[in-house]
């Protein structure tokens, strides 16, 4: 949880944060919530500490029932902002096939396995990220990329805080590519 993130690089915490809030809000969620929320002060970037901030207070100021049912409609029932990379771009079920299998071989390279959600799952993929040296994390989140952007802007014509979150992944994957190149 969030004590796991406290010493690692500062790219760990932020996308270990990011990963976390845009998880599904179970009982767990909420459990773990104000300690996530705390750690998000010690991300060391200005800007991202504030956007996640920002979101924790967002998330608090809506409550658990609204909080829920938003996310569950916002993502569970959409196919334009939900959060697997590849059902964003579903006309050839071929290429889809293909990112899949590639997302899937970034977590075995880094011997891990996905055990509970499919491998295209922006939280899991984050997750990833935050878990491996900085210059693998920049190839998981440099094959992301492309639909992360694609994802944000959906969200950005959704109107959804979640926007904000995607930004942080996006500005921590420009800061690995600058420090890993």
């Amino acid at each position: 949880m969030a004590e796991d993130v406290k010493d690692n690089a500062d790219y760990t915490k932020a996308l270990a944060i990011t990963a976390f809030l845009l998880a599904y809000p179970d009982e767990a969620w909420w459990q773990d919530f104000p300690e996530w929320r705390k750690a998000v002060q010690e991300v060391r970037m200005p800007q991202a500490r504030e956007l996640l901030g920002e979101f924790c207070d967002y998330v608090a100021d809506l409550g658990r029932e609204e909080y829920e049912a938003a996310y569950v409609r916002d993502f569970d029932f959409s196919q334009n902002t939900n959060l697997y990379l590849t059902n964003h771009d579903r006309t050839d079920f071929g290429k889809q096939s293909e990112e899949m299998q590639r997302y899937k071989v970034l977590f075995l390279q880094n011997g891990f396995d996905v055990d509970k959600e499919l491998p295209d799952y922006l939280p899991a993929l984050l997750e990833l990220a935050a878990a491996i040296p900085a210059g693998k994390a920049r190839e998981v989140l440099e094959t992301a990329k492309p639909k992360m952007e694609l994802l944000r802007s959906r969200l950005v014509e959704a109107k959804l805080a979640q926007t904000f979150l995607v930004d942080v992944a996006l500005m921590e994957a420009a800061g690995l590519e600058a420090a890993t190149a």
